[in-house]
């Protein structure tokens, strides 16, 4: 399998463990708006390693975490977390890791 040019990392800073079963989502910007690239759900340890293409033109991405499915009915603020980002190298490997917790959430350009 080969791996996708833009890929995440869901960690459950509040659990202190990965975020597994996060459905994630990944869109471009086009003329029309945004349109899917593809989509996943993280593994055992949150990971989304299969999101998408291998290659991306250079341009604005997204990643869409649905914080509700993850949280289910416990106590959250956050329902989705969205994530734009600007891929200016397309032949740099793009890693969008997201630190989630019920009420707060960070994220930066990993490795």
């Amino acid at each position: 399998m080969t791996r996708s040019a833009i890929t995440t990392h869901v960690l459950d800073t509040a659990a202190g463990h990965p975020a597994r079963g996060v459905p994630v989502r990944l869109e471009a910007r086009d003329e029309g708006g945004w349109r899917e690239l593809g989509s996943g759900h993280t593994d055992d340890d949150g990971r989304v390693g299969s999101l998408g293409p291998d290659r991306v033109e250079a341009g604005d991405y997204r990643l869409i975490f649905d914080a509700a499915a993850y949280y289910g009915d416990r106590d959250r603020f956050f329902p989705e977390v969205t994530v734009t980002f600007t891929v200016t190298d397309p032949r740099q490997h793009h890693h969008v890791p997201l630190l989630l917790s019920p009420f707060a959430m960070s994220t930066y350009r990993g490795s």
